[in-house]
């Protein structure tokens, strides 16, 4: 199997091919800028997304998040141009401003609440011990795509409040995509923000998916013969096996991790749902355990290495130059700068 997009983690969903390649992404009177529409994306004229990756309009969710990086590379433009950065350069270095921030908050920010901050530091300092590519030749391995990253399917509430005082409403179908958004998600509903009341929390990982995931609309599965494909369970069930993946006792087994011996399936569990168990029962439901962990450290590690444009091949020293409402920086910084969004 060949990867569709590149293996990197360098925002294609983003840029594409960026103002010469895909024009119809950004600004016709200011190409170093992305063209909004709003609070949504630009659209052709039946609705769909303008975007580098149209499955990014698949729910509200992922469109606000998408929304919310154009904005931020917006700001950085703003911000080059003050500081008196070349007009020819200002794309291109807001660009990389933008892709290196991102790439730093996986590795600070996000990696460390997923794995652990142990975890993290071994594959930094020591490297990946099953997955190393060399520079250009990374690829996204199956255990990673097909299992131990669809954790999250895992962590989706049946409901969100997405404005603060409103209503909760289940993510399918009532915020589907594939068209202009009938809702507005304030992103401090979901992102903790100083200054903010708590945000919503996910779900815990413990196995189990909710009735939203059960029943996907047609809009996501399209039409389906048997209903069962509606459940996202299934579908990911159906994923692992169908690309032949260990089970999760086989993965355990090789990287001498101790096994799960309750929540198992008889003949070996799939590894998408050990995945979850495992984090029920070692990360108590709050994050990956040593399976998933390993994977999802290893593989997100090793693609920033393998990547000769990513500031951990660069400059693995660099820390980031926006504003950081805290300590350090972190995700909320680049998608809700001034905690209002």
């Amino acid at each position: 199997m060949r990867n569709a997009r590149s293996p990197r983690l360098n925002l294609e969903m983003l840029y594409a091919d960026g103002p010469i390649g895909s024009p119809y992404l950004f600004d016709l009177h200011d190409p170093a800028k992305f063209l909004l529409n709003g609070d949504d994306v630009p659209r052709n004229p039946q609705g769909v997304a303008l975007i580098g990756d149209p499955r990014n309009d698949v729910h509200l969710f992922s469109l606000t998040l998408h929304v919310a990086l154009l904005r931020a590379h917006n700001r950085i433009v703003d911000r080059l141009r003050a500081s008196g950065i070349p007009e020819d350069e200002v794309f291109e270095r807001a660009r990389i401003t933008l892709t290196w921030h991102y790439q730093w908050v996986v590795v600070h920010d996000f990696l460390p609440r997923l794995v652990g901050q142990p975890l993290v530091d071994e594959v930094l300092t020591g490297g990946g011990k099953w997955f190393t590519p060399e520079p250009l030749q990374a690829f996204i391995p199956l255990e990673f795509a097909d299992a131990a990253y669809r954790y999250g399917h895992g962590q989706i509430r049946h409901t969100y409040r997405l404005t603060a005082g409103g209503p909760e409403v289940p993510l399918f179908p009532d915020l589907v995509g594939f068209g202009p958004p009938r809702q507005r998600l304030d992103l401090t509903q979901v992102f903790d923000v100083p200054g903010r009341p708590p945000a919503q929390r996910a779900k815990r990982l413990d196995g189990r998916l909710p009735a939203s995931l059960i029943g996907l609309p047609e809009q996501v599965t399209g039409a389906v013969d048997e209903t069962a494909y509606k459940s996202l369970a299934v579908r990911d069930l159906l994923r692992g096996d169908t690309t032949g993946l260990p089970s999760g006792e086989q993965v355990a087994e090789l990287l001498g991790v101790p096994p799960l011996t309750e929540g198992t399936w008889p003949g070996g569990t799939p590894l998408w749902f050990y995945v979850l168990k495992e984090s029920e029962a070692f990360g108590d439901s709050d994050r990956l355990g040593p399976v998933g962990g390993r994977i999802v450290a290893e593989v997100l590690l090793g693609l920033l290495r393998a990547d000769r444009a990513g500031y951990l091949s660069l400059e693995p020293g660099w820390q980031p130059t926006l504003p950081a409402n805290g300590e350090t920086f972190g995700l909320t910084d680049l998608l809700i700068p001034d905690g209002s969004r």
